[in-house]
């Protein structure tokens, strides 16, 4: 019994001695919880792209190779893609430079709009055509914007209402204003990466010039979609790939 006292009141000590401790601790200072940053507005332009020394048909062929290799490692945009944005962007920067489109706010709206040519199991084979095609959900006006059908399904597959196709998701109707062969096959399609780059590059420098102040940029890709969050959702793609490069 006595053993047992001496044991029970070190144990009493020790108890009443680990109390005294927590309550002589320096009580940690917590400040005030951190503020996110802030979603980015914009995104200026990127590097240019190196240019091919010799190119051939199509504006995938404007882009030179080694650029294409290292960028693609810097930023994880597939090479097939890439140059599809890059190419376009070039095309622009010849055709309408005043424009300022950059690669990397196409390689923004790709990546927002179907990872780069990726989404739902698709891929794009070797000619840069999504296999299988690339649908977006109907515009029946349930829980997107009604778009009645435009193209007796023919584009989309849908001749009830309007769906998005392709990699860079463009509707019917637009399809039907900027088609272009983008990637010189002598075939017009929006499920092709080269054709459907080069008809949105044709679209937003068409919605805006000055794609290189915040005002022009933010007036061209909401045109291609209005919500804030898409904005930012490109915005901050397009930063994050030209951060990747140095940009």
């Amino acid at each position: 019994m006595r053993w047992a006292a001496i044991v029970g009141g070190a144990l009493g000590l020790f108890v009443i001695g680990a109390l005294i401790l927590v309550l002589l601790a320096p009580i940690p200072v917590v400040g005030p919880a951190a503020t996110p940053p802030a979603a980015p507005t914009w995104a200026p332009p990127g590097p240019v792209p190196d240019a091919a020394a010799d190119p051939g048909a199509g504006n995938q062929t404007r882009v030179d190779a080694a650029w294409a290799e290292r960028t693609a490692a810097a930023t994880g945009i597939p090479v097939r893609a890439l140059v599809a944005y890059a190419g376009a962007a070039m095309f622009k920067a010849d055709q309408m430079p005043e424009c300022a489109l950059s690669w990397s706010t196409l390689a923004g709206v790709g990546m927002i709009e179907s990872h780069h040519g990726t989404y739902g199991g698709s891929a794009l084979d070797e000619g840069g055509t999504a296999v299988p095609g690339i649908f977006g959900i109907a515009l029946d006006g349930v829980t997107t914007a009604n778009v009645p059908d435009s193209d007796d399904g023919t584009i989309d597959g849908d001749p009830d209402s309007d769906r998005a196709v392709g990699p860079m998701q463009l509707i019917p109707q637009t399809w039907k204003n900027w088609h272009v062969d983008g990637g010189g096959d002598g075939v017009e399609d929006p499920q092709n990466i080269d054709d459907a780059a080069t008809a949105a590059a044709n679209y937003l420098c068409r919605s805006s010039t000055a794609m290189d102040t915040e005002a022009g940029w933010r007036a061209a890709v909401s045109a291609y979609n209005s919500s804030d969050t898409y904005l930012s959702n490109v915005a901050a793609a397009a930063e994050s790939y030209n951060a990747a490069v140095g940009g």
